[in-house]
């Protein structure tokens, strides 16, 4: 490509150049610059043979710009890249004519883009990135992107079903990797959102490395994919199931204790975390932590117990990629081809703000990355674009300006140092967010963020093999579900339905069980009068006397509940 096309813009800019001018970012092209962008075009087979109107450089651009204005359409967006570029012969192109640009750039470009920008952001110096000299990461998904309600967007991602029926639109599942200390994203992958997270997941083990320490959910706590992350070099501190009993070879002086699962000598810390609210609240909740590092002298249990918090900044990641960039809206596109090209683009987008934010936030001594915010980022990046401010960096190196005007904002308002706070959860997908029953009974927490005045984590040794027992359930566990039809049952009860009901789920208080098993004991046999019994076991939930686990699936309540039930 020739350089003339990549002076600054103003009067001085050729003529023949004026075609590239509407490819810029703003201040975010110093992180997506030009040579960059040429480079996978380049490298993906999608530079064009001949000038045209709207060369392929100024296609990639535009394609992150709808992500960075996507409240509006396209003709807007590209009034917005030629709105700071006065006295330059700009072309106006039809929205025809931007869709087939899209077309002609295809997926490859911006997916090669976001892998290149996708790399660790911080300095190993940097406040909150590190585990002694491990760099902490997590995986998790995210299942709550919606495309557009196409037939071709069926056919690939298919739709979600619930009681209530189909969802309105097809969702996709998004699996990363992130850097939890920026939350920057390190790798990500996404398809339907049938497909289990931990098959999405094991695409992304050949980014760990012997640097990282993984913090996982109970999802990924499988012993095939416990092998996968321990043959990468990296370690891990992943929850685990509670049902699961790992034989004890060991009981060390802290209360975990040494195991072995599928050939790997590993360490469990079972411990009770009681968080006391200011207002007076308690709550509590068992973990069962399974980790490779195996001394408890470097890593004492209660200090990798409220490590394994920090895995919760990848939902930040998510929050700022879901409901501040996209403001919740359903992707643009209505080919699967499309929708990719959106996503990879948005992912670039979000990691090159990252980018900008971890580097201003590098200047300050002692300033966690946390503390900058990505709405002031993501603001200040659009102001850039309108104006085409800083779209090129000084040339001079006593001119470098490493803060820039994003930077310069971010610092301006910082976070305060966060808050240790809790509150309930409310079921997502209830009838309505505002019925008390979307709440399980036996949940206690204020409905309100509650500010934590002390935090107590008690590490409990395990019992002897005789006494091994499944811990308790808590209310942030699923107790499992039988699902037999054809279920003996210890007794044959007799009584009153509710009767019936009850001295069937009291013969195993732990279990859950479906309304259809329950009605075939009951010989409740057609489509009325199921319908009839499932109105009748969620008026028992409402009330308290049974505990709803998941739609269609029920548990006795405590008794001291059911007595003080109407």
């Amino acid at each position: 490509m020739n350089d003339r096309f990549a002076v600054p813009y103003g009067p001085a800019l050729l003529v023949e150049g004026d075609v590239f001018a509407p490819g810029h970012l703003g201040e975010l092209t110093q992180v997506v610059p030009f040579e960059l962008v040429d480079a996978v075009l380049e490298e993906t087979g999608r530079i064009e043979r001949r000038l045209r109107i709207l060369p392929s450089r100024v296609g990639v651009y535009f394609v992150l710009a709808l992500g960075l204005f996507g409240h509006v359409g396209a003709g807007l967006v590209w009034q917005k890249l030629i709105r700071g570029l006065s006295g330059l012969v700009i072309p106006v192109p039809s929205e025809k004519a931007l869709r087939d640009l899209r077309r002609r750039i295809g997926v490859a470009p911006l997916k090669a883009l976001f892998e290149t920008l996708a790399v660790p952001l911080a300095q190993p110096s940097t406040p909150g990135v590190r585990y002694r000299r491990w760099r902490t990461v997590a995986f998790d998904g995210c299942g709550s992107l919606k495309v557009p309600n196409h037939e071709r967007n069926r056919s690939w991602l298919g739709k979600l079903r619930s009681r209530l029926g189909p969802a309105g639109y097809p969702t996709m599942m998004l699996m990363a990797l992130v850097e939890t200390g920026t939350r920057g994203v390190l790798g990500a992958v996404f398809g339907p959102a049938q497909t289990s997270e931990t098959a999405y997941a094991a695409r992304l083990l050949h980014l760990l490395d012997r640097d990282m320490l993984l913090l996982a959910d109970r999802g990924f706590d499988s012993n095939y994919f416990l092998e996968a992350v321990a043959a990468t070099g990296s370690q891990f501190l992943t929850r685990c199931r509670s049902y699961r009993r790992p034989p004890v070879l060991a009981v060390l002086s802290d209360g975990s204790y040494l195991t072995q699962v599928s050939g790997l000598r590993l360490r469990v810390i079972e411990a009770e975390v009681k968080a006391n609210g200011a207002d007076g609240s308690i709550t509590a909740d068992r973990y069962r932590l399974i980790t490779t590092l195996t001394d408890h002298r470097t890593d004492p249990a209660p200090v990798l117990v409220r490590l394994y918090h920090e895995r919760w900044e990848i939902e930040s990641a998510f929050l700022a990629l879901r409901h501040t960039l996209l403001r919740g809206r359903v992707l643009r596109s209505k080919d699967p081809l499309g929708i990719e090209q959106e996503v990879w683009a948005l992912l670039a987008l979000y990691q090159a703000i990252r980018h900008t934010m971890v580097t201003a936030v590098e200047t300050c001594a002692d300033v966690d990355p946390d503390r900058a915010s990505f709405t002031i980022a993501l603001e200040a990046a659009r102001d850039t674009v309108v104006t085409a401010d800083g779209v090129l960096a000084p040339a001079a190196k006593d001119q470098a300006d490493l803060v820039g005007r994003i930077g310069r904002a971010v610092l301006a308002d910082l976070l305060p140092a966060r808050r240790a706070r809790f509150s309930a959860r409310i079921v997502k997908a209830g009838t309505s967010r505002y019925q008390a029953w979307n709440r399980r009974p036996d949940d206690h927490r204020p409905l309100t963020s509650t500010s934590i005045t002390t935090v107590e984590v008690t590490v409990h040794e395990p019992p002897s093999e005789p006494d091994r027992k499944p811990p308790a359930l808590t209310p942030s566990r699923r107790p499992a579900i039988a699902r037999s039809p054809d279920q003996t049952w210890h007794t044959a009860p007799t009584g009153t339905r509710w009767q019936i009901v009850q001295a069937i789920l009291q013969q195993a208080p732990e279990h859950a069980r479906r309304a259809e098993d329950l009605a075939a004991a009951l010989g409740i046999t057609g489509k009325k009068k199921m319908h009839s019994f499932h109105v009748q076991m969620s008026a028992w939930a409402s009330r308290g006397r049974l505990v709803k686990v998941v739609p269609g699936t029920y548990r006795i309540a405590p008794q001291s509940a059911i007595d003080a039930a109407p």
